[in-house]
């Protein structure tokens, strides 16, 4: 409990400086950002102050810091770079530039890091010192899930980059095979903390971390808010590649159509 009270109050105040600098910059997606930061600080909170072994506890404060700060440093280069992403342009039009509303969406994103920190407080209790098959598998899953993840959005920034593709999708390398492949290795990563925390008393709580993030992903903030901002700015063009590629596992597409739209995170 103390875990999750130090870890809210944290989220709190981190969000509140956010919806401070959005004011000033007129840049909502700057909590994304903050997000991702947030949720790797917690998984190295919940490591030093859980009472677990402390191999699974070192592994967590490693594991989901990594993860954290390269999410968010990736997410900050864009923020800092470009013009507010249209899904949040799109909200701050439909809340008429409510400050309250915003201020409220920052909070709720707050919440949402103590959510998603409960898999750690799972890893963090424990007690098994001898689990190295487990643990073996959590490393493997984590690097081969941020590995990919970084793979896809270092893919689709050198696409947005050339303005040769200026209103065109991105149909090069994993996004041929999911229109969210970034998404998919986001989700899959939340399946190292199921491996940590096997033996824990835990462990059934680690499973929060991937049936969360893919209802968060497939039916609430991620992909619906992300493919409404698609259709609204390419129509048809991202229809056609709707029905041609997977929405969220990689599969081989239906088709070869030509690469015409430009994707977006």
């Amino acid at each position: 409990m103390a875990t999750v009270l130090l870890v809210f109050a944290f989220a709190a105040a981190m969000m509140a400086l956010g919806w401070r600098w959005q004011r000033r910059h007129t840049n909502i997606g700057i909590v994304d950002v903050l997000w991702a930061c947030g949720v790797g600080i917690a998984a190295a909170v919940a490591a030093l102050l859980g009472e677990g072994a402390v191999v699974p506890r070192a592994l967590l404060a490693s594991l989901g810091a990594a993860w954290g700060l390269r999410l968010a440093a990736h997410l900050w280069q864009r923020v800092r770079s470009e013009p507010e992403d249209g899904r949040y342009r799109h909200l701050r039009a439909h809340w008429d530039g409510h400050q309250g509303r915003i201020f409220g969406f920052f909070q709720f994103q707050a919440l949402l890091v103590v959510l998603f920190a409960l898999p750690f407080v799972a890893v963090a209790a424990n007690p098994r010192d001898d689990a190295w098959g487990w643990w073996l598998a959590a490393v493997a899953v984590w690097i081969g899930s941020v590995a990919g993840e970084a793979i896809a959005d270092r893919q689709l920034a050198r696409f947005r980059a050339d303005p040769a593709n200026r209103g065109r999708t991105c149909r090069e390398g994993l996004w041929r095979y999911s229109r969210h492949p970034n998404y998919f290795f986001e989700w899959l990563h939340w399946f190292a903390y199921v491996l940590l925390a096997v033996g824990s008393p835990l462990w059934w709580l680690a499973l929060s971390g991937p049936v969360v993030m893919f209802v968060f992903l497939r039916w609430i903030s991620g992909i619906p808010f992300t493919e409404q901002q698609a259709l609204r700015t390419r129509g048809d063009d991202y229809r056609a590649y709707q029905r041609s590629t997977p929405m969220l596992f990689p599969w081989f597409p239906s088709d070869d159509a030509p690469r015409t739209e430009e994707h977006s995170r």
